[in-house]
């Protein structure tokens, strides 16, 4: 069985997607599609830059999903397929949700590009910059990372965002409660705490504001039932109901990122072959998670009639 994942904000570069955008008509489509539906040149800043522009949230999070459905739809258009024919499941790191659920056919590509653009402004106005931040504790198990981040809270917020995979869980909240998870982390049995370069504490309680303004947007948006199951940030657990959806699209806002249990659960239901499209982020991860599998990164055309010659 097979699992396509989509990956999360970091993975954005500057010069993302443009040979690929060369090689293939049906990926320049996508990308002319989301410049479209958001009324700027997304894809020009995907390409070249200014980095400075391209990491801001309400650009990075519609980039990463525009990069990693151009690579979703010149995989399919390559191998002839559909989805439903490739995989069994669907996945997606925190704003990758979205992706997968595009790739999934819940949402077209030009609802997801304004979904994810107005996600990524709702996120940056929750928290004023410089008021929250986010570190990640490597070689730290969650159950430590939860030690760590009610010890280091003090009266602040200080929770487990990101549950990565069995060495690496990123904690988040305000930012003196960070900087006194990562003075106290070594001292109670992490490996090392790295202050983290986003703009934004995502995925805690700080969030609300977000959660709301998705609640809202979400509220007023057709979702349709996911041609195969999307495991859910939130519940590690497959979910094809649309209202189901929506609530746990909002819940992630402000909601731990499971994604070691989700994998985990992937594998025990006998998933033995992950492919995250459009970044190299997930991938090892999953080694991490379930060594066993077999795990495949696709960013290239080269990667794509690769995979495109597995999957007919």
């Amino acid at each position: 069985m097979r699992a396509f994942l989509f990956p999360g904000q970091g993975s954005q570069s500057v010069g993302m997607g443009a040979g690929l955008s060369e090689a293939s008509r049906a990926a320049r489509d996508v990308f002319e599609q989301v410049d479209e539906a958001l009324g700027q040149n997304l894809f020009r800043l995907m390409r070249d830059g200014p980095e400075d522009a391209l990491k801001l949230t309400e650009n990075a999070q519609p980039a990463i999903m525009a990069h990693a459905m151009a690579v979703f739809t010149a995989l399919t258009h390559e191998g002839g397929g559909s989805l439903e024919k490739a995989a069994q499941f669907v996945a997606g790191h925190s704003l990758g949700e979205y992706s997968a659920l595009c790739a999934a056919g819940s949402f077209d590509l030009a609802t997801t590009a304004k979904l994810l653009k107005l996600r990524g402004q709702a996120m940056q106005a929750a928290v004023p910059v410089g008021v929250g931040g986010m570190a990640a504790l490597l070689g730290a198990d969650v159950d430590l990372a939860r030690r760590i981040a009610e010890a280091a809270a003090q009266g602040e917020v200080c929770t487990v965002a990101n549950d990565n995979d069995p060495s690496q869980v990123v904690i988040s909240g305000h930012i003196g409660a960070i900087e006194r998870a990562i003075d106290m982390a070594k001292e109670m049995g992490a490996k090392r705490a790295v202050l983290l370069p986003v703009s934004a504490p995502f995925h805690c309680p700080l969030m609300q504001p977000a959660a709301d303004a998705m609640a809202e947007a979400l509220g007023r948006t057709q979702i349709a039932a996911p041609l195969v199951p999307l495991y859910a940030n939130v519940t590690a657990a497959p979910v094809a109901d649309p209202d189901i959806i929506r609530d746990k699209l909002v819940e992630q806002v402000t909601g731990m990122v499971r994604w070691r249990t989700s994998v985990a659960n992937m594998a025990a239901a006998g998933v033995d072959e992950f492919v995250e499209l459009g970044g190299r982020v997930l991938g090892p991860m999953v080694k991490r998670i379930a060594p066993d599998a077999k795990v495949t990164s696709v960013v290239t055309i080269d990667d794509i009639e690769v995979l495109a010659k597995e999957i007919t």
